[in-house]
């Protein structure tokens, strides 16, 4: 479906409330995006299954059939559900406790019940913070389109800025000091 601005316009006038897009009630936004989350999670999931189905034989394979590794694995699989469901709470984290989860094994019972909470929470997050923000950004876009650019660009420089901060204080914790010769 193909807005035009008039139609944008006409819609981020009407009174159809804030937890909407373009009209379309709450429960319809939520339901997609519960439904979209899901099946991108359970992707990412099955997709982590495979890569070790994949490396199940070599270096990997055997690293991981180490008694630490093996204790690591079953501590995910008894304490990650609740590190699945809290991933929702985030950006990008999510998909590599997803991705995690499916390459060690976690039971899918117990992952799938994490996964349910998870996406309702996701669900219940964007559509009511995602939409309010998408709705203040069309109708700021519609009335002020200079001052949603700048304020674009200012977000960008920001998170450029972050970025370029946390790599910079991390190539500066892995220089190594050169080492002291010990007077004896």
């Amino acid at each position: 479906m193909h807005l035009t601005a008039p139609a944008l316009a006409a819609a981020a006038e009407e009174p159809t409330g804030v937890f909407t897009i373009a009209g379309v009630p709450f429960w319809v936004v939520y339901a997609a995006a519960f439904g979209i989350v899901l099946v991108r999670a359970q992707a990412t999931y099955w997709a982590g299954r495979g890569v070790a189905r994949g490396t199940a034989r070599g270096r990997v394979a055997d690293a991981l059939a180490r008694p630490g590794a093996a204790a690591v694995i079953e501590r995910v699989n008894r304490w990650g559900p609740p590190a699945v469901t809290l991933s929702f709470f985030t950006v990008g984290v999510q998909t590599l406790v997803n991705l995690a989860a499916g390459y060690l094994r976690m039971p899918f019972g117990r992952y799938l019940a994490a996964l349910l909470a998870g996406c309702a929470v996701w669900a219940g997050i964007w559509t009511t913070i995602g939409t309010a923000a998408v709705n203040a950004a069309i109708a700021v876009g519609l009335r002020h389109p200079v001052t949603l650019v700048a304020v674009g660009l200012g977000a960008v420089a920001l998170v450029s800025w972050a970025v370029y901060r946390l790599t910079r204080r991390s190539a500066a914790d892995q220089t190594v000091a050169p080492a002291t010769e010990d007077a004896s």
